[in-house]
């Protein structure tokens, strides 16, 4: 099978439409990263033809394969809310065999990717959408979104050491923060709080209290932005009216691709 490029595209595919890896996402097949993933794994052809660049500008109604098999046209971006149970990875596969979130969704349910990630022992509200573009969108600290959770923690726990998060602090060399934690309630060596932040960073939470001498024996995301987990009972899924996150993302005029 041939390969094809940026650098070699010198037709209508390099003039106009938008870049292979944003087409995959749209099409609810990935996100854009993973998309940039099997295409740089070899998986993914235009016209028959390996493509070796997810920047390799694509019209809307290129043939796209993934793994042989063609990619869907893009379908009105819709997003949902999920309340995750524990034990359960949020991606499509796991090298562990352990089981994921997509696999206990409902059938009824088209192919979606999450926005963000829920670690296998959390849980609480994950987004989830069609749209790989709008997830991409929605998870980018840019956004300014505040995600919320409620934590369980071990430790003895003061208002006093969990103020010492409000200035960020760095961990590994990694920079995190500024993060509101409130403390909530305690009894005995257990306390509850609700930790707020930006950004979202991989097991950001639970590096940020173990930084603080504590363990996280509990994690819920409770919130997500403006869209909150509420009384969603556990499993289950929830779709966001169009005009709802619409007015969140501040579209005055729907877009060509919204509902």
């Amino acid at each position: 099978m041939a390969e094809t490029d940026n650098e070699s595209e010198t037709g209508e595919h390099a003039e106009r439409g938008e870049r292979i890896a944003k087409v995959m996402a749209r099409a609810g097949v990935c996100s854009r990263r993973d998309a940039e993933r099997m295409i740089a794994d070899g998986r993914v052809a235009l016209g028959g033809e390996i493509v070796k660049s997810p920047a390799l500008n694509v019209a809307a109604d290129a043939l796209i394969t993934v793994d042989g098999k063609a990619i869907p046209t893009a379908a009105p971006t819709k997003l949902w809310r999920y309340h995750k149970p524990q034990g359960l990875m949020t991606s499509h596969r796991d090298p562990e065999g352990r089981p994921t979130v997509f696999a206990h969704l409902p059938k009824s349910l088209p192919r979606v990717v999450s926005v963000g990630r829920l670690d296998f022992n959390s849980e609480g509200l994950l987004l989830l959408t069609n749209d790989g573009e709008m997830a991409r969108r929605l998870e980018l600290p840019a956004q300014g979104w505040i995600r919320r959770y409620r934590v369980r923690l071990f430790g003895n726990v003061t208002q006093k050491d969990l103020d010492k998060l409000a200035k960020g602090v760095t961990i590994d060399r990694t920079d995190y923060g500024p993060v509101i934690a409130k403390l909530e309630r305690a009894k005995g060596p257990y306390a509850w709080a609700m930790v707020s932040l930006k950004e979202g960073k991989n097991r950001e939470v639970k590096r940020l209290m173990e930084h603080l001498g504590l363990k996280v024996a509990r994690l819920i995301r409770v919130s997500f932005g403006p869209f909150h987990l509420g009384h969603l009972p556990e499993g289950a899924v929830d779709e966001i009216p169009g005009k709802v996150w619409r007015e969140q993302l501040g579209m005055q005029k729907a877009k060509k691709n919204a509902p």
